[in-house]
């Protein structure tokens, strides 16, 4: 099974969370500047607007690409469990994409927090 996790390497916040999926998952981690032209072409068309999760069976992207990556690194504990639970309500998928965003939006705020110095 080739699964990966794909994201901005030029965003630091975003390397530190790459750093921290890394280190607690088995997903191979890829920044978009160093895909290979078979993992480019897994991605959605507007890769650049935000990470994800790429298996043999699917993508997700954006807040549901954090989601299963969060779900594999077990945080929080039970997590698999609990945004099963989550999945069954209407408006969690709005709300979990929602907050993909605003973070998102402000990486350069939560990166005054945590941030990895990238090579670029």
């Amino acid at each position: 099974m080739d699964e990966f996790f794909a994201y901005d390497d030029d965003c630091g916040f975003c390397s530190w969370w790459a750093d921290f999926f890394a280190d607690r998952t088995d997903l191979r981690i890829v920044g978009f500047s160093e895909l290979s032209e078979a993992e480019f072409e897994r991605l959605p068309e507007e890769y650049e607007d935000c990470s994800h999760l790429v298996t043999d069976e699917a993508v997700y992207s954006c807040g549901a690409g954090i989601e299963q990556a969060l779900a594999r690194a077990d945080l929080p504990p039970g997590s698999r469990d609990l945004f099963d639970f989550l999945r069954q309500f209407e408006d969690y998928e709005r709300f979990r994409e929602r907050l993909y965003h605003e973070v998102a939006d402000r990486r350069d705020l939560f990166g005054q927090f945590v941030s990895r110095e990238t090579e670029r």
